[in-house]
């Protein structure tokens, strides 16, 4: 991070923002040009080097997309299934081989089959219908899944109309921030993005933090491949997110909002455009919104495709336009944030609660759950679930009920379920009935709840080919700021691609000091918490990994 391109970028803000510059110079010929990037460094009093360092980063800013118009599904999900490979033939009936590129991950985990082309997503069965010729408005790009809740279903309830956000908003401007504070700290809300941090920390460290301007950022990159429950909320329920938003944003003493959604999701930016709209009609955003003191507004950046954005600090650094790195801490962003401002960032599940606790009270949503995991907790079951979709239940209810009554069981032979994404944990199907859906259950078990998506990992798929899969996911979506994640997931692609191609064993304390240094190494959660379901393997499927690694002595 530097913070002189922080300050600088901060000169002209979110209205005539870098990064957002950035992406919309580089679409016309998937790359930024040198005389673009030059031109951004004049405007901004930055480095040349600096703008065209950022705009490579990204996947779809970088020179090798350059050229590509349709993009294939390559997240976990899609490869468990085994549906891709396919796919790409079908597409070579219509692309040149150079013009089929990848993405990750669509959030079409549900049925699969999922591709990216002319600005939306396709998957299952509108992949190939008669009608499509490979040009735009062959297709229909709208999907089904299941969504269904069993307790609270506080956030699969109807979905909160304009009407409903102007009584929302009258009953938090007659109400001190102090006083709704109090109820989001009484209701014990934690971070649904993985971290299970509780929000009202954040919201009390930036309301007494001191700046010019204050941010609510809402982390809407949701990247875990599995995961499509954020996807959900900005489809389904746009207006208790975006309340949320303000909502912390009254608390906070902040008066600006900005959603950083993934460019993997072009519907949900759609929506959340019409829904701010909606917003901006009814007279609810702007200056001194209904003749009070408080006064709002958002700011959409559409986002360029890393998964290390969902690092708060690495995402905070993309939209100022320099490279998504990971920053040390402290500074936390609550005092050092956005444009160097005071920021709380969180994600689109924790933010669409909010609303609840301000209507109901943070003892009656403190209720529901458990005493340490309050609230409820969403749930992405993907194709290889009888009934696939999106689940609502209380914390604390058993991980079985939503495996067998609401996913109906699995519709082929399963033998692990990755749960929580990428750095959560890989459990064995005979664990199940072992764990409930909180925070408390997974961590004692050895495993993490994290955003809760989970990936099925089919009977006959090779778990050493999954496990080269995540080191080189984890290998292209590092940020490359500590060199423990750098390499190390260089590394361990490396030796589990040369095990299962020659004949070669893994020594087995190389690969357990490998883990054991992007575990302790790393400078954030992609390097360290990647050794996580790599252990889970070599616990739980022990004889399956023998032969790719030598013999104890």
């Amino acid at each position: 991070m530097s913070k002189n391109i922080t300050a600088l970028s901060g000169r002209k803000g979110l209205t005539d923002n870098l990064f957002e510059k950035i992406g919309n110079l580089t679409e016309p010929e998937g790359i930024l040009t040198k005389e673009d990037a030059q031109r951004l460094a004049d405007e901004y009093l930055i480095g040349d080097a600096s703008v065209y360092g950022a705009s490579t980063f990204y996947d779809f800013t970088r020179p090798s997309n350059k050229g590509k118009k349709v993009f294939v599904c390559n997240g976990s999900a899609c490869l468990c299934a085994g549906t891709q490979e396919q796919l790409k033939e079908d597409l070579g009936q219509h692309f040149k081989e150079e013009e089929i590129g990848e993405m990750c991950c669509l959030g079409r985990c549900h049925e699969n089959s999922a591709f990216y082309y002319n600005g939306h997503n396709y998957s299952g069965k509108q992949a190939f219908t008669e009608g499509f010729n490979g040009q735009p408005g062959s297709m229909s790009y709208e999907d089904k899944y299941n969504v269904a809740s069993k307790g609270a279903g506080i956030l699969t309830s109807a979905p909160m109309t304009v009407e409903g956000c102007l009584e929302v908003l009258k009953k938090m401007l007659a109400t001190s921030p102090e006083d709704i504070l109090a109820e989001i700290k009484s209701s014990g809300l934690r971070g649904r993005g993985g971290a299970g941090f509780p929000i009202a920390i954040k919201l009390d460290g930036c309301r007494k933090a001191k700046g010019d301007r204050k941010f609510i950022v809402c982390n809407a990159d949701e990247g875990d491949p599995g995961s499509y429950s954020d996807r959900y909320v900005l489809e389904k329920q746009p207006l208790k997110m975006l309340l949320g938003m303000m909502i912390s944003g009254y608390v906070a003493g902040a008066d600006r909002g900005v959603l950083y959604i993934r460019y993997e999701y072009p519907e949900s930016i759609e929506v959340m455009k019409q829904a701010l709209e909606n917003l901006r009609s009814a007279g609810l955003l702007g200056e001194h919104i209904l003749g009070s003191n408080f006064s709002y507004e958002f700011k959409i950046i559409e986002a360029r495709g890393a998964y290390i954005c969902g690092e708060e600090t690495a995402l905070l650094s993309s939209i100022e336009g320099q490279r998504p790195e990971v920053r040390v801490r402290p500074p936390y962003p609550v005092n050092y944030g956005l444009f160097g401002q005071p920021t709380v960032v969180n994600n689109v599940e924790t933010l669409a609660s909010l609303p609840f606790i301000l209507e109901n009270g943070g003892a009656v949503y403190a209720d529901i759950g458990t005493e340490k995991s309050s609230g409820t907790k969403l749930l992405s079951l993907d194709s290889a679930f009888n009934r696939p979709g999106i689940y609502e239940v209380d914390m604390g209810t058993p991980l079985s009920v939503v495996v067998n009554e609401m996913g109906g069981g699995f519709r082929r032979k399963v033998k692990a379920l990755h749960i929580g994404g990428p750095l959560g944990g890989l459990v064995p199907t005979s664990k199940i009935s072992d764990l409930t859906v909180d925070f408390e259950s997974f961590s004692k078990n050895g495993f993490l709840l994290g955003h809760a998506s989970i990936v099925s990992v089919p009977e006959e798929f090779p778990m050493v080919a999954y496990l080269e899969h995540l080191f080189a996911f984890t290998a292209h979506e590092s940020c490359g700021k500590c060199f423990p994640c750098r390499i190390g997931s260089v590394r361990g692609k490396e030796l589990l691609q040369k095990a299962q191609a020659e004949d070669y064993k893994i020594d087995r304390e190389l690969f357990t000091d490998l883990l054991g240094t992007l575990k302790t190494g790393s400078l954030c959660a992609l390097g360290g918490g990647m050794p996580l379901p790599v252990y889970n393997a070599m616990e739980y499927f022990k004889e399956e990994l023998a032969p790719y690694f030598n013999q104890p002595s």
